[in-house]
C-alpha cells in the first residue's frame, strides 16, 4: 500500500467543506435483504484493475448468494481513490462502501461522512477482538470510535541472499551494528557489489524507513497534541541512521540515490547486486517478477539497534469503510463483515499477498513457513501504526522529500552529519505549518 498525495490544496477545501456537507445520521437506512445493491469502491490491490476484478467479482457472487444483496464493484487506482473520496466526502454522493489506504483513517475520519464503529457497530461485524491489535490501531483516531476496519495489512521485513551471505561465512543480523557489519562485509565496489539496496529517490518509502528507524531511536514525529516534533534528537538520530548506510557506511551504489521506484531497488537484489533488501510483504511477487527463486533469499525482521527499541516496520494496508449517509447502513455492514470474515480473508489476502487482519486466520501467501511466522511476528510485536494525524500526508512529502535529499547529496560525497540532517528535518517540519 502506498500513501497517496492530494492534489495541491485539495485536502484543506474538501475537509472543511465535508464537515458540513456530509451530516447524514444514518436514519434512512434500509433493512438489508434480497434485492438490495450497494457500491463498493475497491482499492486497486492487484496487478492491474483487471486482476482486481477477477479475484473479487467471484468472492463477491458468494455474498450475494448468501444474502440476496447485490453488490456493484469499482476498482479505483490508489492515484485517484484518495481526492476522488474527499471529492464524495463533500458532494454526498459516493458509494456505499469502500476502500482506504490506513494511513489515511484518520484524515477521512476528520470529515465527519463515514460511520463510526461504534459498539453496536462493531458486534454487527463479530466485534473489536477479532482483529490484530496492531492492524485496529490503523482504524481510526485513539479515544474516537474508527471510521474504518482493517482489511489488508503489510509490514516490512529485511530481506537477504542467503547464498552471498553463506559464502562470506555471514547469519542474518538480528542487530543493526550486525547489518552494517555484514553489509561492510558483502560491498565490493570494483565489482558493483554493495551489501543493501534503498529506493533512495523515492519519497514514500524513504518516509517509512525514516518513520521506523526513528522510533526505533525513541523518536516522535509528532506529539500527543498532533504538533510537529521532526527535530528531536531520536528523528534525528533515525533519519541518520538511513543516510548513513550511503554517507558513512558506503554500503549502498551511490546510483540507488537516483532510484525513484522501488521496484529498481528489487532488480539489485534479486540480479545479487546488493545482499540486503528491505520490502513488504508484496516484495515477494516483485522479486518472482524478477526471476528469483524464494529458496535463494531469507526474510528476518529489520533490525534495531543494540541500545533501540524493536520496531521493525510501520503497519501497512487497507481499510474498509462504510459512508454514513448510506441508504443500506445495515447492507454495508453486512459486507464488511463478510470481507473481515475468516474465509474471505485467508482467501483475498493470499491472493493480494497480504497478511489477515484478523486473529486465528494464518497468513498463506507463500508456501514458506519460515518467511510467513517471520512477517506474522512482526505485524504482532513489532510494528506500529504511522502517527494517527490529519497531516500524515504532509509528513510523508516533507520529511521522506527531507531523505530524498540527503541521500542524494550523500551519493555526490558531501558529508551528511547531525548538523545537515537537522537542517534538512527543520525545514520540512517548517513546511508543515504551510501545509
Amino acid at each position: 500500500m502506498k500513501i497517496q498525495p492530494l492534489a495541491a490544496g485539495a485536502s484543506a477545501m474538501l475537509l472543511a467543506a465535508a464537515l458540513t456537507a456530509c451530516g447524514g445520521d444514518g436514519d434512512s437506512e434500509t433493512s438489508a435483504g434480497a434485492g438490495t445493491t450497494i457500491t463498493y469502491w475497491a482499492s486497486n490491490q492487484g496487478a492491474s484493475l483487471q486482476n482486481d476484478k477477477d479475484i473479487l467479482t467471484p468472492e463477491i457472487a458468494k455474498f450475494t448468494q448468501q444474502t440476496g444483496i447485490k453488490v456493484k464493484l469499482e476498482v479505483v487506482p490508489w492515484t485517484d481513490l484518495t481526492n476522488n473520496t474527499l471529492s464524495a466526502a463533500v458532494s454526498g454522493q459516493g458509494p456505499d462502501v469502500l476502500n482506504i489506504g490506513n494511513t489515511n483513517a484518520v484524515t477521512f475520519q476528520s470529515t465527519g461522512a463515514f460511520l463510526p464503529f461504534d459498539d453496536a457497530a462493531l458486534q454487527k461485524i463479530g466485534g473489536r477482538d477479532r482483529f490484530v491489535a496492531s492492524s485496529f490501531a490503523t482504524a481510526g483516531k485513539a479515544g474516537e470510535p474508527p471510521t474504518s476496519i482493517p482489511l489488508y495489512s503489510q509490514v516490512y521485513a529485511l530481506y537477504y541472499n542467503k547464498k552471498l551471505f553463506n559464502d562470506a561465512g555471514l547469519k542474518p543480523p538480528t542487530m543493526w551494528e550486525e547489518l552494517v557489519a555484514a553489509a561492510q562485509k558483502l560491498t565490493d565496489p570494483a565489482k558493483k557489489k554493495y551489501g543493501i539496496v534503498i529506493p533512495g529517490a523515492t519519497v514514500n518509502a524513504s518516509m517509512h524507513f525514516a518513520y521506523i528507524f526513528s522510533e526505533q531511536n525513541g523518536g516522535s514525529a509528532f506529539d500527543a497534541a498532533g504538533k510537529p516534533t521532526f527535530t528531536t534528537p531520536g528523528m534525528i538520530a533515525g533519519v541518520k541512521q538511513y543516510v548513513d548506510l550511503l554517507a558513512k557506511h558506503h554500503v549502498v551504489n551511490p546510483s540507488a540515490a537516483q532510484y525513484s521506484d522501488s521496484a529498481q531497488a528489487a532488480g539489485d537484489f534479486a540480479r545479487g547486486d546488493a545482499a540486503m533488501y528491505m520490502a513488504q510483504t508484496s516484495g515477494i511477487n516483485v522479486l518472482a517478477e524478477n526471476g528469483m527463486k524464494p529458496d535463494e533469499y531469507g526474510i528476518v525482521p529489520i533490525p534495531a539497534p543494540a541500545a533501540g527499541k524493536k520496531v521493525s516496520s510501520f503497519v501497512a494496508g487497507t481499510n474498509i469503510s462504510v459512508f454514513k449517509n448510506s441508504e443500506n447502513v445495515d447492507a454495508a455492514l453486512q459486507f464488511v463483515k463478510f470481507m473481515t470474515s475468516d474465509e474471505e480473508q485467508k482467501i483475498l489476502n493470499k491472493a493480494y499477498t497480504t497478511q489477515p487482519a484478523v486473529q486465528g486466520v494464518p497468513a498463506a501467501f507463500t508456501d514458506d513457513k519460515e518467511k510467513l511466522g517471520t512477517f506474522t511476528e512482526v505485524l504482532a510485536g513489532q510494528a506500529k501504526p504511522l502517527p494517527l494525524v490529519p497531516g500524515i500526508q504532509a509528513f510523508q512529502a516533507n520529511v521522506g522529500g527531507a531523505a530524498v535529499a540527503l541521500v542524494a547529496k550523500a551519493a555526490t560525497g558531501a558529508p551528511v552529519g547531525d548538523a545537515e540532517v537537522r537542517a534538512a528535518l527543520e525545514a520540512a517540519q517548517q513546511k508543515m505549518g504551510a501545509s
